[in-house]
């Protein structure tokens, strides 16, 4: 099994045509937990094909951030607020 990474992906879209069309890429390959923030834990190829199709849909006036988080910073994460949902691995489907 290839190793994964774990990255919360956060956009700032300033089209709405763009920002729909970046929506639906994330959600191929994450969950939303905020309306332009995801995670994601992925296989780094898989990472880096989510990342390509973003760069094709961007441009130069959007912002995408993308944070890599180890597994000991993500027992680290707190949440306020109503049920967090925190990926698990044996739940992801990897397009």
């Amino acid at each position: 099994m290839k190793e994964k990474i774990f990255v919360v992906v956060s956009y700032d879209i300033r089209d709405e045509k763009r920002l729909n069309k970046i929506a639906h890429i994330m959600e191929d390959y994450g969950y939303r937990v905020l309306y332009s923030v995801f995670e994601c834990y992925l296989e780094k190829d898989i990472f880096e094909r989510m990342r390509q199709r973003v760069e094709e849909v961007m441009d130069i006036e959007d912002s995408v951030i993308y944070y890599f988080l180890c597994a000991d910073c993500r027992k680290k994460i707190e949440h306020i607020g109503r049920t967090p949902f925190y990926l698990k691995e044996e739940e992801i489907s990897i397009v």
